[in-house]
């Protein structure tokens, strides 16, 4: 599939997106979060802020600044990563507003024994909601009335956000143009992310407004594209064991042979979620255990 990555961050600036609808993107670029996270800003007297960002005084004097005056009645966050959660609390503390949203961080599994999370420094384990919305919740914030729609999968909290009335989904990092996303046990789990995945497909919103990256127009097409990326991915797992047992390393150096070296760990994550989720259903066997370090073949 072909994502897009043609995007200008516009850094400390309000890039209009609709009436009453921008985005400010956050210095914080790198390797897993594109050229920044998008904060959005929503309303006109009254307004939410969608995932503040990373704890950045910069980031959260911007979003300050671009207000325009107008009160900060809602900080709404998608999921509890160290780039879209911490500044709630800082946003909170200059504005007042409560904090609005997913549930605090939790992993989509109890760690197995001698395992350790690899992405544990992720996880924003201070953030504790105001309010925590469930799958299905309707409520309004700052005159604008939200959809909560749980897509866990990325992180067991991930949640999207659909805008009543318009063709428009703040879809985190869930589903994002630039690249696909990263999920990774004990913090996320493939089984869910394609469940959510159905889910989105589901639904009727075209207009997917990203954690990192630009917009994503067409979203229903790009969905599809995203899932059948999985599949050819398991697939593709499923091949490379068909002649002899292999590690993880080894089926990251065969389907990765293209991909920066440098993200070989991340994509040796996302193996393993495929990996975890074909042995739960029968499809492969661990070699001693379901672990990271394991060595996996098909069952007979």
């Amino acid at each position: 599939m072909k994502h897009d990555r043609s995007f200008d961050p516009r850094y400390g600036e309000r890039v209009e997106l609709l009436p009453g609808l921008c985005r400010v993107t956050a210095r914080n670029p790198g390797p897993f979060t594109f050229h920044g996270t998008n904060s959005y800003i929503l309303g006109q007297k009254h307004l939410v802020v969608v995932d503040p960002g990373p704890a950045d005084e910069e980031h959260v004097n911007t979003l300050l600044s671009l207000t325009d005056g107008a009160q900060i009645e809602a900080i709404l966050v998608t999921h509890t990563h160290v780039d879209h959660s911490p500044a709630a609390r800082m946003l909170q503390q200059r504005s007042g507003a409560k904090i609005i949203g997913c549930a605090p961080h939790h992993a989509a599994r109890p760690l197995m024994e001698g395992e350790v999370n690899p992405l544990d420094a992720s996880g924003d384990k201070d953030y504790a909601p105001d309010q925590e919305y469930q799958d299905g919740d309707v409520f309004e914030a700052a005159g604008i009335k939200f959809e909560a729609i749980a897509t866990p999968g990325h992180t067991a909290n991930h949640m999207c956000f659909a805008l009543s009335g318009e063709d428009v989904l703040i879809s985190g990092d869930h589903v994002m143009a630039w690249s696909t996303s990263i999920v990774a046990a004990p913090d996320g789990s493939m089984r869910d992310y394609m469940a959510s995945i159905d889910k989105l497909l589901a639904r009727s919103e075209t207009t997917y407004l990203p954690g990192h990256g630009g917009t994503i127009s067409d979203a229903l097409t790009y969905v599809e594209q995203l899932k059948q990326h999985r599949l050819t991915r398991e697939a593709s797992i499923l091949n490379e064991l068909g002649t002899q047992p292999r590690s993880i390393p080894e089926i990251v150096a065969k389907l990765y042979a293209d991909v920066d070296p440098k993200l070989h760990g991340a994509a040796g994550l996302s193996v393993f979620a495929h990996l975890e989720d074909l042995t739960e259903r029968g499809r492969t066997i661990a070699d001693p255990s379901l672990a990271l370090d394991a060595t996996f073949r098909l069952t007979a």
